[in-house]
């Protein structure tokens, strides 16, 4: 079985596995609910019924990301995954909203509860039940890198203390007269409209498009660079995420100037075999910067230019160095610090600076993205 349809298949059962559960909860929590009167318990049940629908929206987006690539989306249909998680969003946020109001009823027109041994005994068992399923659903979401199943999972573990927090209630009230409960009905539903707002949130970053994650970069960088002796330095690694675990992107080596078309041919092929089987990461782009080998006075130009742009607060790296004694031409990339206030005024301020200490040379400095 391929990763792919395996990582299909544990989503899948986990997520069943949450849905049966949750539903088996929504029932015995709706008949505490409506027999005792509690609006925290029935609010408790409905977040309960939200995070079934989770669910059965989590494995409807998990089967259409499946789809293999066609014409129309040659990339596959990965990204269903961010919009079925889009759906489960709004859907928590409805739930959490729907909830506040009914809350907040009940505070203005409040009614006694009335609890059984029962009613305590079945919400005490949702707290172990909602305390496992939560345990059980983020470990598999780890082990299948699946956001979803370890936001979910991570959602049941907060959910068990809220059911936690609804007993608590019912306890005070049967021991001390005291109701609280459409007050714990309305934290209740503050915690679960936070909740939605933050899986947006997520899901919005994952829609937009965000930073890659430092960890891998440099591991793919590391390993593309220890490949063959040839390449001095990996640079500008750019993925796009087309899903969960489906990147596809480019990068630059630094090579040397001696290399024919060839033997770059070769080692770029090597490179983009090599990444794929290692990372699973495909790369359709692997772009060459010329390394001087032929001139020392080229290192030395090298070390006085690093030295020129490291006296500017904000420079964090240069790459792809490389000079044209001959056409007294020079080219090469700097990266600055995303919280530098204006990165374009820093650039032109440094390209003037290296300008002025070479007047009779031709700069071309590429202001690249720290991704």
């Amino acid at each position: 079985m391929s990763d792919e349809k395996s990582r299909e298949k544990v989503i899948v059962h986990t997520s069943l596995t949450g849905i049966i559960a949750n539903l088996a909860l929504v029932g015995f929590k709706m008949a505490v609910g409506f027999v005792s009167g509690s609006i925290a318990v029935i609010l408790d049940a409905i977040n309960n019924l939200s995070d079934a629908l989770s669910s059965i929206i989590t494995i409807i987006g998990i089967r259409l990301a499946a789809k293999k690539p066609d014409a129309k989306h040659p990339m596959g249909y990965g990204r269903v995954e961010y919009l079925s998680a889009l759906i489960v969003s709004a859907l928590v946020l409805y739930a959490g909203i729907t909830s506040l109001v009914e809350s907040i009823k009940k505070i203005i027109h409040p009614s006694a509860a009335d609890y059984s041994m029962v009613s305590l005994i079945i919400i005490a068992a949702a707290v172990i039940v909602k305390f496992l399923l939560g345990r059980y659903v983020s470990r598999q979401g780890r082990k299948v890198d699946s956001a979803a199943l370890v936001a979910s999972g991570s959602d049941a573990s907060f959910d068990s203390l809220v059911s936690l927090s609804v007993l608590l209630s019912a306890i005070l009230y049967l021991t001390t007269h005291i109701s609280i409960e459409a007050y714990v009905g309305a934290a209740i539903a503050v915690l679960i409209i936070k909740s939605g707002l933050e899986m947006l949130q997520g899901t919005l970053d994952d829609i937009l498009g965000m930073s890659i994650d430092k960890n891998m970069a440099h591991a793919i960088k590391q390993y593309v660079k220890g490949l063959d002796p040839a390449i001095h330095g990996a640079h500008d690694l750019i993925l796009h995420n087309y899903g969960p675990s489906h990147f596809v992107g480019s990068i630059h080596i630094s090579i040397p100037d001696t290399m024919n078309a060839e033997q770059i041919d070769s080692l770029t092929r090597k490179i983009t075999d090599a990444v794929y089987q290692k990372f699973g990461v495909l790369l359709v782009g692997v772009g060459i910067y010329s390394c001087n080998t032929k001139d020392d006075a080229a290192a030395k130009m090298r070390q006085q230019v690093q030295q020129i742009l490291s006296d500017h607060e904000g420079f964090m790296q240069m790459h792809g160095f490389y000079v044209d004694e001959k056409k007294k031409y020079c080219s090469f990339d700097i990266i600055l610090n995303w919280n530098v206030p204006d990165r374009q005024a820093l650039y032109d301020h440094m390209k003037k600076d290296v300008e002025n200490a070479f007047p009779d040379y031709t700069f071309r400095i590429t202001l690249d993205l720290d991704i």
